[in-house]
């Protein structure tokens, strides 16, 4: 298997960088388009459990104001052949005061790159 192949990392990490674009402009189609349209698509999130992509667009359209704005340091994206990837990340809220981390896992679909997990949390929270 080939790890980091560069065109498949170079396509992983332009869609990574399109959904921190999306969630930093709250373009909900741009977040729905990047996550699988599948009941069996997960995102955790501080306090939420969400199962499905309809739990998902259900949660961003009743975010008021879309994601808190963050700084993203010590992204890694690693890719496993040519069509699964994983996106890892720790990011600074603005006025927050610890920071957080994000992991996504990526699949490639006949129509591109699609987020099928995703997990967000706070530093500090649980132990």
């Amino acid at each position: 298997m080939n790890i980091n192949e560069p065109d498949v990392l170079g396509a992983v990490t332009a869609a990574f960088g399109a959904y921190e674009r999306a969630l930093m402009d709250n373009d909900l189609a741009a977040l729905d388009a990047l996550f699988w349209n599948s009941k069996l698509t997960v995102r955790f999130g501080p306090g939420q459990n969400l199962y499905g992509i309809e739990a998902i667009q259900a949660f961003r359209t009743a975010r008021v104001g879309g994601s808190p704005k963050r700084a993203l340091s010590n992204t890694i994206i690693t890719t496993f052949g040519s069509d699964f990837a994983t996106a890892n990340t720790e990011f600074q809220r603005v006025g927050a005061a610890g920071p957080g981390r994000q992991s996504q896992t990526w699949v490639r679909f006949a129509e591109g790159w699609r987020i099928v997990s995703a997990h967000i949390s706070m530093l500090g929270e649980g132990h």
